[in-house]
């Protein structure tokens, strides 16, 4: 199943990712730094959803509270639970 998080706090301002029986495929970032976010998005390629969260939870970018890494996180977090809704 197909999601897009509309990002907080960060540069990039949108990420689209894909859940299929609980591993994450598809990662595309709206914006943000181009490079950083297209290694990252290879990096979580078919990686279960949990591990993922675990990994990229908490992570900050500069001054700020977040960064792209940690959004993503969240929106997988917030994908599951809507599956878990279904």
């Amino acid at each position: 199943m197909e999601f897009s998080y509309k990002t907080k706090g960060t540069c990039s301002s949108m990420i689209t990712f894909t859940l299929e029986d609980g591993i994450v495929k598809n990662v595309v970032f709206t914006g943000g730094c181009n490079g950083n976010l297209k290694a990252i998005s290879k990096l979580v390629e078919g990686l279960p959803a949990e591990k993922v969260i675990s990994l990229l939870t908490g992570n900050t970018c500069g001054f700020k509270n977040t960064s792209c890494a940690d959004q993503l996180a969240c929106g997988i977090k917030e994908a599951l639970a809507e599956c878990a809704a279904v």
